[in-house]
């Protein structure tokens, strides 16, 4: 009686090594159906993308990704001011529902228990993180992260500027001294707070990470070194503040541009018939000293903060273009989701 008996034990054991070899393949793949996430915000971005048709900027990273992944040519925001924009994206809820239409309440005052995209994630397993602008700054989301939000050291407007008034080359009837003691005293805010505030556009003597979105990228590189040792999928996050303005970009990338080839906008008044909230005063411009007090803004003048737009625009597709080259190395492009 003994012989069946081990025969019996023996076909156990056999069988759970049949289940258990049939699983190995179900568990492969169960891992590679959760593939990472590099989710890319870049403040203030127009599709002023070569991907996008426009045959002045360059910008071969994001282009780059484009041309392998899928172009949205009917994408619009839920509402074009930062935080509300940014909230709705984040957690897939208009501005009517999370009532965020300014800049300073917190989505979850109204929404306490909404889901955020990262949380979903993170809720599935996922390790979640966010290096700078994601949120809106000061209006971060803890719960939708695994760890801390990082920001770089550099501050989001850099304060840290040459002299301004030798880089606007016309200065129509702006009257340099009256804005330099503007600019002493703290150029005053939409807020009505008053804050030290530089030009709205700097030919920056300073190299890539000296920057606020190259330390962004620099941090952004070494992390997905760090997430790849963890051996489970992740939500990185990576926000860049280029090109919002103050238009500040190292000289190399306003030299890839040459000013007298770019082109001013085909329409500087609203269309006739348009409703007067369909316009913009450029109230926000307007704060940055030096800039000419009247609407529209001059030719000239407009020409160089074009110029400083499209360089910002090349500055930060230049850091994302080193994210994507650190995905590459680790070997994580190929299981890894960019949006």
């Amino acid at each position: 009686m003994t012989a069946p008996v081990a025969l019996h034990t023996l076909m156990k054991h056999v069988l759970k090594l049949i289940i258990a070899a049939a699983l190995l393949p179900l568990a492969a793949l169960h891992a590679a159906s959760k593939p990472n996430v590099l989710f890319i915000a870049v403040d203030d971005l127009r599709p002023d993308l070569g991907c996008y048709g426009n045959k002045v900027a360059k910008s071969p990273n994001i282009d780059r990704i484009a041309a392998r992944g899928t172009v949205f040519n009917r994408a619009y925001v839920s509402q074009a001011v930062c935080s509300p924009s940014r909230t709705a994206i984040m957690t897939g809820l208009r501005p009517d529902t999370t009532r965020v239409w300014d800049l300073t309440t917190h989505f979850r005052v109204a929404q306490p228990d909404c889901i955020t995209l990262p949380q979903y994630f993170k809720a599935n397993g996922y390790h979640t993180a966010a290096l700078n602008k994601v949120y809106h700054k000061g209006l971060e989301d803890g719960r939708s992260w695994s760890e801390p939000h990082w920001y770089s050291s550099g501050n989001a407007v850099d304060t840290d500027l040459v002299d301004w008034t030798k880089q606007i080359k016309t200065k129509h009837d702006v009257n340099v001294e009256e804005y330099a003691e503007r600019d002493e005293k703290g150029a005053k805010r939409p807020n009505g707070k008053n804050a030290k505030v530089g030009p709205a556009f700097e030919v920056s003597p300073k190299a890539d990470d000296q920057l606020p979105d190259g330390a962004a990228a620099a941090e952004a590189v070494k992390r997905l070194h760090e997430l790849k040792s963890k051996g489970k999928p992740f939500f990185l996050a990576v926000g860049f503040a280029k090109p919002h303005l103050p238009f500040v970009a190292p000289k190399k990338y306003w030299d890839l541009y040459d000013p007298n080839t770019i082109p001013l906008p085909a329409i500087d008044h609203l269309p006739k018939g348009a409703p007067e909230f369909a316009g913009h005063n450029n109230s926000e411009l307007h704060n940055y000293p030096g800039v000419p007090k009247e609407n529209p803004i001059p030719a000239d003048f407009a020409k160089q903060l074009r110029h400083g737009y499209y360089a910002c625009i090349s500055y930060t597709d230049a850091q994302i273009g080193k994210v994507l080259d650190a995905l590459e190395k680790e070997g994580l492009a190929d299981n890894t989701i960019i949006v």
